[in-house]
């Protein structure tokens, strides 16, 4: 830090590039460390930052051509190391928004590996991989905001929020499903000593608003549910349990009652997301998502993203791949390949 407010003083373009080039040097050659600290002089508060990010944006002045934009890309690195600049939704620091590189921003997201670390496993049949409420997570909460899982299954989403900083409360009509979760989501560490309420009870009809109230807990700042796909996957034997209705309608009337339920209790402009996918009966592809997304709509919300997710080779598909493509050959159908995510407001 001191070494670049040093070069603002400089008159001599050489001896800038000279000294910019040692510094690229010196961080290549740190093989070590893939983050970097610096100590702000301002507050004297250490921040760090990332060695590639760095060396970049280094190459970058190196690259300008006169003194006067050298000097405006020394002062932008340094305002880019001694600032923070975040939005009221989350805790990305936008001055160094190039260091962001695995946070999605697309509306197409290819994630073919799953992440296993931790306390995430795949034995629970119909979760989804952590990379999704992962990258929700960081892009509409902050620490310390408290995040609602209607449809909490193996935990995938407070397994999260624990390892982001993030309290949770995760909702589920099964006892059998919440003491899973309960052991799932307790293997996870908890560094940021947040809050993790799990319920076993019935979303379409819990009053959260005095659930929320009794557990000190104003307002939700994230919303994600991930319903089960109609009756593709049975969960239970329950009556309200979204995977035994009898038809689209009556999906559509209990999910429209859960999503009621969560923007009760979630802030004004703030966010919500619903993870599904379609399916196929009868030799017709029924459009479920969007018959969902559309039952959503009929809320105060406003419809910020559709995001197109590829779907995982299920054990069985994958073991059956070049039948269930012979299937599709001899149906005229394709195979489902993809899932959506819907992304909404509250207004």
């Amino acid at each position: 830090m001191t070494k670049l407010n040093d070069l603002l003083i400089s008159d001599d373009i050489q001896s800038v590039r000279k000294e910019i080039n040692s510094l690229c040097k010196h961080f290549s050659d740190n093989e070590r460390d893939e983050e970097l600290s610096f100590v702000i002089p301002a507050s004297n508060e250490i921040t760090s930052i990332k060695k590639k990010y760095l060396i970049t944006e280094l190459n970058q002045i190196l690259e300008t051509q006169s003194l006067e934009r050298t000097k405006y890309y020394i002062s932008r690195l340094i305002k880019t190391i001694s600032e923070k600049k975040t939005s009221k939704i989350n805790d990305l620091n936008l001055n160094r928004w190039k260091e962001y590189e695995d946070i999605l921003t697309d509306s197409l997201w290819v994630l073919n590996k799953r992440d296993s670390s931790g306390a995430h496993n795949a034995g629970y049949w119909g979760n989804f991989i952590p990379q999704i409420p992962n990258q929700f997570l960081r892009r509409y909460t902050k620490r310390g905001d408290w995040v609602l899982d209607p449809f909490l299954g193996s935990g995938t989403t407070l397994i999260e929020c624990k390892r982001l900083g993030r309290n949770g409360m995760g909702i589920d009509l099964s006892p059998k499903v919440v003491s899973l979760a309960e052991k799932n989501i307790g293997k996870e560490k908890n560094p940021f000593d947040v809050r993790t309420e799990i319920l076993n009870a019935d979303s379409t009809s819990l009053d959260l608003n005095s659930t929320c109230r009794k557990a000190g807990i104003k307002s939700v700042q994230f919303v994600f549910l991930h319903p089960p796909y109609w009756d593709i996957i049975k969960f239970s034997d329950y009556k309200n349990d979204l995977s035994n209705s009898a038809d689209i309608k009556s999906f559509l009337e209990m999910f429209g009652k859960v999503f009621d339920n969560a923007l009760n209790v979630l802030q004004k402009g703030r966010y919500a997301a619903i993870v599904i996918g379609d399916k196929y009966s009868g030799g017709e592809w029924i459009p479920l998502a969007f018959e969902t997304m559309n039952e959503a709509l009929k809320r105060k919300v406003k419809l910020k993203s559709i995001i197109v997710k590829n779907f995982e080779d299920t054990t069985g598909k994958r073991a059956q791949k070049e039948l269930w493509r012979y299937r599709a050959l001899l149906g005229g159908f394709y195979i489902f390949k993809h899932e959506y995510i819907f992304l909404f407001q509250k207004k």
